[in-house]
């Protein structure tokens, strides 16, 4: 069973910097598309940043100029570099893989993260936990 292990999460203050990866079982990223999704208590799943299999990448609003979302050469660790972290941006980090997926932009889509839930094809990170502190 494929499996996504993500790590890295933790506790700064505001301004400060983590470093998320997530490491697939498995199988590399050689197609779709990968995510990183940030979930906070009683709000929905939303999306962080997400890479293409060409590399190309696509940000939230609140992520642009700050975080960067990257892939190994070998296709098996997905990382995002979080600098300047705010506390809203607190919460649990979950990395996807939509196998089907053929531009970045579409993982970040409003919805995609709850309509995601009925794909057998897209798999799912546990999480790792930020916390922010001001």
């Amino acid at each position: 069973q494929v499996q996504l292990a993500a790590s890295g999460g933790g506790s700064v203050q505001a301004g400060g910097s983590l470093r998320l990866s997530c490491v697939a079982s498995l199988y590399t990223y050689t197609f779709g598309c990968l995510a990183w999704f940030r979930q906070a208590p009683g709000r929905e799943r939303e999306g962080v940043a997400s890479i293409d299999s060409g590399r190309f990448t696509s940000y939230g609003d609140a992520a642009k100029g700050r975080f960067t979302i990257s892939k190994d050469n070998a296709g098996s660790t997905l990382v995002l570099q979080m600098n300047n972290l705010k506390p809203e941006e607190s919460g649990m980090y979950y990395c996807a893989h939509d196998p089907g997926c053929l531009d970045a932009g579409q993982m970040l889509v409003t919805g995609w993260a709850a309509a995601s839930q009925s794909r057998p094809d897209v798999h799912w990170g546990q999480g790792t936990h930020v916390t922010v502190s001001s």
